[in-house]
């Protein structure tokens, strides 16, 4: 994509700013795994394969930007239950281009590779 004067300077802030919401190894993997629904801490940390530790301060950055909601159930003993928000939808288009990069790029390594 070809940008003109200021128009490059907008992109490249853009996608500054794009990175430093979901970049990183694990935010769009977080995401990616909340698209099927709630889980709850214990849950994530297994599906996503993410330490305790790791997943606390991530799901903490994805909370404070508006992606993910925060809900604290009346168990004994308590557990907390992450949800994706409305605006976390808008993520969509770009984790289903990621994807499919991803799985044709596996391919070419993999027919070079033969």
């Amino acid at each position: 994509m070809k940008h003109e004067g200021g128009s490059c300077f907008k992109a490249k802030l853009a996608i500054r700013d794009t990175l430093d919401v979901v970049g990183g190894k694990w935010k769009l993997v977080l995401i990616s795994v909340l698209f099927n629904g709630k889980k709850g801490f214990n849950e994530l940390t297994r599906d996503a394969g993410i330490s305790p530790r790791i997943l606390s301060k991530e799901l903490q950055e994805l909370e404070i930007n508006g992606l993910v909601t925060r809900q604290v159930m009346d168990t004994k003993p308590v557990t907390v239950q992450y949800e994706l928000t409305e605006y976390s939808t808008t993520l969509h288009e770009v984790l289903f281009a990621m994807e499919k990069w991803g799985l044709q790029h596996r391919e070419k390594v993999i027919s070079n590779k033969v």
